[in-house]
């Protein structure tokens, strides 16, 4: 895909921030820019997932009323971190 160019205006402090910190990283303030751009928008994608999913979750135990308690949940995590392969806790009412 052709990169296209866009525009961003900073402040005169934050720009000569970005030109420092891309002075010592021996990187240009472009890179820089980009790779908080990436940054950002991966860690914003997972947290819209998280939050997507979450609602769906809610909607479903509404719906069904099933779920998992705390502690059934806390038992069966430790296990996979103890190395068992076991299978998810039964959902209930």
């Amino acid at each position: 895909m052709p990169a296209l160019s866009t525009s961003l205006k900073l402040d005169a402090t934050m720009k000569e921030r970005l030109q420092r910190l891309a002075s010592s990283r021996q990187r240009t303030a472009h890179w820089l820019m980009r790779e908080a751009i990436e940054q950002y928008l991966e860690r914003e994608e997972q947290r819209e997932n998280l939050r997507r999913d979450a609602l769906a979750a809610w909607q479903d135990y509404q719906a069904t009323g099933l779920h998992t308690t705390a502690e059934e949940a806390d038992e069966w995590l430790a296990k996979l971190e103890s190395g068992e392969g076991v299978a998810p806790p039964t959902c209930h009412v």
